[in-house]
């Protein structure tokens, strides 16, 4: 009897410890997660990695990164399957809001753009302050040029560049002009190999480290500028959207803290980002 009482208490003891186990395993489960749906140069830079663990120290919130081309991002957030925005093409950005998709574009951050290309430089463009003349020099030359070619914000600001050049290089599209449909750190791996030019902006490059050949040849032009805003997907759209998680995540990200930490991000001693607070109003 007295084995049979011992056998009963261990599958007693069992039981307890399974039905604590079953207890706890909502509570891992419970933890709260917003969706973001960002560009790839946050993601390619390292910045998220850096600032979402400091987020969620102090939140409890565990942020799930869709890291595509701005394009992409406001797509997918068009179609309630992200919570919160982080992009960079301010002219997509308020037609999202003024859709009804969003409720409030919040100035984040700026970097700039740069254009990259081989150390030879066949087209003569290092040093020029005028990107437009820049381009035109590529397109003179016939010099390969690659293109993100992926509807992403730095995609839509090497469109602009082009237009303000007066060249429309998509009939060359194949030839010297080449169209990928890749991120940020895909395309310069390309340029890389191909000894091409390229529009990148300043965070990824500064973080790429395949740069055997490439130099940083054209930079310092107002039309390079390179805000980052954060849109929080409209609920009355969506109503599963998390938009009180996503508020939250922008309101960190415009604080004292949010700020100091994407202002002392860096990579190999120099900043990518700079912070909102040292912008000029209305980036």
């Amino acid at each position: 009897m007295v084995g049979v009482g011992r056998a009963l208490a261990s599958v007693g003891s069992l039981l307890v410890l399974w039905l604590l186990l079953l207890g706890a395993a909502p509570l891992a489960a419970e933890t709260p997660f917003l969706t973001v749906a960002s560009t790839t140069s946050t993601e390619d830079s390292g910045l998220l990695a850096d600032l979402l663990p400091r987020f969620r120290a102090v939140s409890g919130i565990e942020v799930r990164v869709v890291a595509v081309g701005t394009g992409q991002a406001l797509r997918v957030a068009r179609a309630g399957d992200a919570d919160l925005l982080l992009v960079h093409d301010r002219p997509s950005e308020e037609a999202f809001v003024a859709e009804g998709y969003g409720i409030e574009r919040v100035s984040v951050m700026a970097n700039d753009f740069v254009v990259v290309g081989p150390t030879t430089d066949p087209a003569g463009i290092r040093g020029m302050g005028d990107v437009a003349q820049a381009f035109a020099r590529i397109a003179e030359h016939e010099a390969i040029f690659v293109s993100r070619g992926d509807d992403s914000g730095t995609h839509k600001a090497e469109l602009r560049q082009w237009r303000h050049a007066g060249i429309d290089p998509t009939p060359a599209s194949g030839t010297w002009y080449r169209e990928l449909g890749r991120g940020m750190g895909g395309t310069l791996n390309t340029a890389a190999a191909m000894q091409a030019y390229s529009l990148a902006d300043r965070g990824t490059w500064l973080a790429f480290l395949n740069r055997a050949g490439l130099d940083l040849l054209v930079e310092g032009d107002p039309r390079l500028q390179n805000p980052y805003s954060a849109i929080v997907v409209d609920p009355e759209r969506h109503p599963h959207v998390k938009a009180a998680l996503a508020q939250r995540l922008v309101d960190w990200l415009v604080s004292e803290p949010g700020q100091a930490a994407i202002g002392a991000f860096q990579v190999g001693g120099e900043r990518l980002f700079v912070p909102r607070a040292e912008l000029a109003p209305g980036p």
